[in-house]
């Protein structure tokens, strides 16, 4: 017999979302990564987050491992400018088609 779940789903991850890769001018870096989280607007709230791991999750065509869900995993690296908006190293580079798209920023490593 299944048990059923009471309450709500606690989600135990913070929603970002990517912006895109860093860039100049005339160049881009896809090795590095803009990322939005929600409810970080300034620089010194970063400082929490950084060394935080990340994963985009996605949806493929086939089946790999049971599952068409699969994942890329990545790390904040560091604070991008003042508002809030950090880089991120992903162990591959995140396709152009994850732009707009949401990434999953969980609470470890932690540092407490």
């Amino acid at each position: 017999m299944v048990k059923e779940r009471e309450g709500q789903r606690i989600r135990l991850y913070v929603r970002g979302v990517i912006l895109g890769y860093k860039r100049s001018k005339s160049n881009q870096y896809p090795n590095t990564s803009l990322i939005q989280i929600e409810g970080v607007n300034t620089r010194e709230e970063v400082e929490w987050y950084q060394g935080k791991r990340m994963a985009y999750v996605y949806k493929a065509k086939t089946k790999k491992n049971g599952t068409f869900f699969r994942s890329i995993w990545g790390k904040v690296t560091r604070p991008h400018g003042n508002s809030g908006i950090v880089r991120a190293k992903f162990k591959k580079n995140l396709p152009p088609k994850s732009m707009g798209g949401r990434v999953r920023v969980f609470m470890y490593p932690s540092n407490i």
